[in-house]
């Protein structure tokens, strides 16, 4: 595929006139140094802070230091060069701003719900990681075939505000779905509806918010505005799956917490349970003293289980609802007066 899509960039892309080639003495290296230190950084602390405890692994701590230094370097820098390699002056424009924030919303609930799903499946159902990754097959099939789809509508005139508007409906649907199957046990048929409705939503969003982003820019500003839209997909990414990971953990925790607290040990309900869970393994040959225990045992390993459901549950909600809130400000923005030059995106 690769292979394929580099051949293909070779045959057709084009690049626009105004991007005339530099020097290498013009080209912002120390832009593009504290771009990678900064992303870079970040990108470590993200993925690993959950795993390292966050700001109590020196690790941690120091990259964080060096991603805000060199994020304020690399501002700088791009405000005082005169050929910056990110003309952070087109973030002027309104439209862009809010796609780069939906673009962040975007990458944040994409990657956030690509990973959710696999570890749900494989942490709570036990599912392997191929029946896993198996599961997403279609909703990607039908995010790829939308494509077409609302590049066809945008020719004919529907505006883009309209298709992201509809996609974010589609994407909290579809998290609002999640949020109401998941039980310890779901079936791998719950999923498949709901997972088409995430493909049918990502397919609305993908290219429409691009678009909207760079509908109101001009010749080199698209190409500068593009950038921005794509960094910010990519780090929104990064934020859902550090962030996701981080609440699922905690909210785990507090669901455990609560749940351990409304069972009363003396609660006729509860001895009944255990005492069924006693005969159970009694009858498999333990001995009553170590059935009992066992019988302990599986209560904890239930209630621990159905903290983990209640904790997936939320995530979805919340994905929801944050994609919900952001309908009326996408309903708000403007429609650029000309067509965006696909070119000069690339």
């Amino acid at each position: 595929m690769g292979i394929i899509a580099a051949m293909l960039t070779l045959e057709f892309v084009r690049s626009p006139k105004f991007a005339a080639k530099k020097a290498a003495n013009e080209i912002d290296w120390w832009g593009i140094i504290f771009l990678a230190v900064a992303v870079g950084s970040l990108q470590y602390v993200l993925e690993k802070g959950q795993e390292e405890d966050w700001f109590n692994d020196e690790i941690i701590l120091v990259l964080s230091i060096v991603s805000v230094f060199a994020f304020f370097f690399f501002i700088w820098r791009e405000w005082t060069y005169k050929n910056p390699i990110v003309n952070l002056r087109v973030l002027a424009n309104g439209n862009l701003r809010v796609g780069t924030v939906l673009s962040f919303i975007l990458g944040f609930g994409l990657y956030g719900s690509t990973f959710i799903i696999p570890l749900y499946t494989q942490a709570t159902l036990g599912w392997t990681a191929t029946q896993s990754g198996m599961l997403m097959v279609p909703a990607a099939i039908v995010t790829a075939m939308m494509m077409p789809v609302v590049g066809q509508l945008l020719q004919r005139g529907v505006k883009q505000q309209y298709l992201v508007a509809i996609g974010m409906i589609f994407f909290f649907v579809y998290s609002y779905w999640g949020y109401l199957i998941l039980t310890p046990d779901t079936g791998k048929d719950a999923f498949f509806s709901m997972l088409i409705v995430r493909g049918i939503g990502l397919g609305l969003l993908f290219v429409p918010i691009t678009t909207l982003a760079l509908s109101t820019l001009k010749g080199r500003e698209i190409g500068e505005g593009a950038a921005f839209t794509g960094m910010m997909r990519q780090l929104g990414g990064s934020f859902g799956v550090a962030v996701i990971t981080t609440f699922i953990a905690r909210q785990n925790m507090a669901h455990r917490n609560d749940l351990v607290s409304k069972l009363d040990i003396n609660s006729p309900v509860v001895q009944q349970r255990v005492e069924n869970l006693q005969h159970s393994f009694m009858a498999k040959g333990m001995a009553p003293d170590v059935a009992l225990n066992s019988g302990y045992k599986l209560l904890d390993f239930t209630v621990t289980k159905q903290a983990q459901v209640m904790s997936y549950m939320d995530v979805f909600l919340y994905l929801g609802v944050m994609f919900l809130i952001c309908v009326p400000f996408v309903l708000w923005t403007r429609s650029g007066k000309t067509k965006v030059d696909a070119s000069s995106v690339h």
